[in-house]
């Protein structure tokens, strides 16, 4: 669904034996701590699974171009909310304690295709991986570095923050043409949660990358549905330069037409292989259907959406 530096050598391994689960994040004091706690954060993050990781300062992120965009249009863009069941959307009201955001990526090469499908639960398993890693790491920064955490949700509306900004901000990439996050090693290929940390850490990033200079876009002649089209958001109108599709052409209500297909179409197979990861007794195994939930294993598991992803399997950057 639409929604680097370091790679690993899975995208979905198990966990190693060390990592411990999270409780809720305590209440900590705004603290400055070493630079090498945010490498030991992002490594921590590494073992636990996750593609790549950085770390942002939540103070630029409040300048990022989707946060800006956000106080002036509020969650409605090209006439559709991001979120529907909320529609009187003010502002974002993250922790006062918090300071630092820890981006965590997880990559969903080619080869990979059912890291994407929603299951009956409405998670994909690329996303229930990113939301343990998440979990995890905000419980052992506490424990083991005395540093308050606090793993977020997705949506902005409900208290989130604007991911792929993050991910710029922490080094991960470049937000490109087709409006998603660009990597060095996978391309868009990848997907994102975040982590509010109560300290002022190191930012990883951001780093001078834009493969998008000169390409011939073939992320936009992929759209199904012609989401670049035409300009929907004009640099007068939201006072900035940094607009979706960087030229303000990304529609979302056009992508939302395809995802609607998506979702009435749904009805894909899961391949024998994938079904053979559960274990004879019915729990999962090591790989991707480790983290499906359990209601899709007593339905059987076999039902899942598959999302549209052209304009990212399109783009020639990555693996």
């Amino acid at each position: 669904m639409r929604d680097s530096q370091s790679s690993t050598a899975s995208v979905v391994r198990p966990y190693d034996e060390e990592s411990t689960v999270a409780g809720p994040a305590s209440k900590q004091r705004r603290v400055v701590v070493s630079s090498d706690a945010g490498e030991q954060i992002v490594e921590k993050v590494l073992k636990l699974g996750a593609s790549a990781a950085g770390i942002a300062s939540l103070e630029l992120l409040k300048q990022s171009p989707s946060h800006l965009m956000l106080a002036r249009f509020g969650t409605k863009i090209d006439g559709e909310y991001s979120y529907e069941s909320i529609t009187d959307f003010g502002e974002i009201a993250w922790p006062a304690e918090a300071q630092s955001v820890l981006v965590i990526a997880v990559a969903h090469p080619r080869d990979r295709p059912e890291l994407d499908w929603s299951s009956a639960s409405g998670d994909t398993p690329g996303n229930e991986l990113l939301m343990r890693v998440g979990k995890e790491v905000a419980g052992w920064a506490e424990t083991a570095l005395g540093i308050g955490a606090r793993a977020m949700t997705y949506w902005v509306e409900e208290g989130g923050l604007y991911l792929k900004d993050a991910a710029v901000l922490a080094g991960l990439g470049c937000v490109g043409r087709n409006n998603i996050l660009v990597t060095q090693e996978w391309g868009p290929r990848i997907r994102l949660r975040a982590v509010l940390l109560n300290a002022q850490l190191t930012p990883t990033g951001p780093i001078e990358f834009d493969p998008c200079h000169g390409c011939d876009e073939r992320c936009r002649t992929a759209c199904p549905q012609g989401a670049f089209g035409r300009v929907v958001v004009a640099a007068s109108d939201a006072g900035i330069d940094a607009l979706p599709g960087r030229d303000g052409t990304f529609s979302r209500s056009r992508c939302f037409v395809q995802m609607g297909r998506d979702h009435d179409d749904s009805g894909v197979e899961v391949a024998d292989d994938f079904l053979s990861e559960m274990a004879a007794d019915g729990t999962p195994a090591e790989g991707p259907a480790a983290d499906r939930t359990a209601a899709d294993r007593d339905s059987g598991g076999r039902t899942f959406i598959k999302w549209c992803r052209r304009c990212e399997l399109a783009c020639p950057v990555g693996g």
